[in-house]
């Protein structure tokens, strides 16, 4: 049978520990030979909204160990806004704006079987988060208490979570630009992790004095500047937008989670939106709708992507860590995507088939007698 998991169900089976455990065994093994991915790549067609584009994105990746392949599907349509403050966000939706169409398809390696389909909202929110966590558990200092957070959407509530799996958080300073956005998230991670959680105006505020700091939004833009880092801090992000040049120039070692794209041609563009890799259909008019690549980017440079040493570089010993406590460590929260879906997709599969969650389907609906 093929599992059906919906967000409710994998919301019931996955825990922050089990994510972030789960992805530094499965990352460790792209070192062995065990583990394998796919980066992201997203294909745009023009749609008819005359601001936006439709987005299909996919990213795969599998482990012999685990035994499973997965890749995640997303279908959505996207423009970026600037509101009256000059936030430059980039929004989604599927269908009508606050419904979004994501999914992990899951298979077995070991015989080819489909094992389940799973809603990827709160696996996505997770494992992003999981891995966040995976740079404050290898990079922070020990002794971090305090958390800057600049964002106060679902990311940065799993976020929050991996961080307190790995350290001993006692309080935190959140700012978004939305005043009722950060108070709520305030009030509710407070009662979460039963922490002092505190809103504050202006985002150099949550910066100062933190000894982990987080960027968690959808900025098309830097979010926080380098000059606000203090030494010590650990820094940690979620869109490649949200730090500057200046930000990576003040650090002391940067470590890079994976690979996140492709080599550019002329079907292949880097850096479009939150795009690592895109090919883009339409005229050059319609183009002209999607954001250029960004300049000075510390994450691309002649339309080609930056490298850093990876998360498997530090774990194998190839590059030093935190050697002290007043360095700057800057842990860029991307790459490995499709190796991520795999890893924690597997992990909700064999806990909801352990507590007889999910609806399911015939395997027989997906498997066919005529040779392709």
């Amino acid at each position: 049978m093929v599992l059906f998991l919906n967000n409710d169900d994998v919301t019931k089976v996955l825990t922050m520990k089990d994510t972030i455990d789960i992805q530094d065994q499965a990352f460790r093994g792209l070192t062995t030979g065990s583990s394998v991915h796919r980066p992201r790549i997203d294909v745009y067609v023009p749609t008819d909204r005359t601001d936006g584009y439709y987005r299909w994105g996919t990213m795969e990746g599998a482990s012999k160990d685990l035994g499973v392949f997965a890749i995640r599907m997303k279908s959505d349509i996207v423009y970026w806004p600037e509101d009256e403050q000059g936030n430059w966000t980039e929004e989604k939706y599927c269908v009508t704006p606050g419904t979004f169409c994501g999914l992990v398809f899951l298979f077995s390696t070991r015989n080819g079987e489909p094992l389940a389909l799973i809603n990827e909202g709160f696996l996505q929110h997770m494992r992003v988060g999981g891995g966040g966590g995976l740079g404050v558990k290898y990079l922070s200092r020990e002794d971090s208490h305090k958390v800057g957070m600049i964002g106060s959407g679902g990311m940065a509530r799993t976020y929050l979570q991996a961080f307190a799996e790995v350290r001993d958080i006692r309080s935190v300073r959140v700012y978004s630009p939305t005043k009722a956005n950060r108070e709520a998230y305030a009030q509710e991670m407070s009662e979460t992790l039963r922490i002092d959680v505190e809103p504050v105006d202006n985002p150099q505020d949550a910066v100062r004095g933190a000894d982990i700091v987080s960027t968690c939004t959808d900025a098309m833009q830097p979010v926080i500047k380098g000059e606000w880092l203090e030494p010590g801090m650990h820094v940690t992000n979620l869109g490649g937008y949200e730090m500057g040049r200046d930000v990576f120039e003040r650090a002391d070692i940067i470590i890079k989670q994976g690979t996140s794209g492709l080599a550019p041609s002329d079907e292949v563009q880097a850096g479009r939106g939150h795009s690592p890799a895109a090919y883009v259909a339409g005229t050059p008019e319609e183009q002209m709708r999607l954001p250029p690549p960004m300049e000075d980017s510390p994450m691309w440079s002649g339309g080609k992507a930056i490298s850093y040493p990876s998360f498997t570089d530090l774990v194998d010993g190839k590059v030093p860590g935190r050697t002290s406590d007043q360095e700057i460590t800057l842990y860029v929260n991307g790459g490995n995507q499709g190796l991520q879906f795999a890893a924690v997709g597997w992990v909700a599969y064999e806990k909801a088939r352990e507590m007889n969650l999910g609806h399911e389907m015939p395997t027989e609906w997906f498997l066919q007698d005529i040779r392709d």
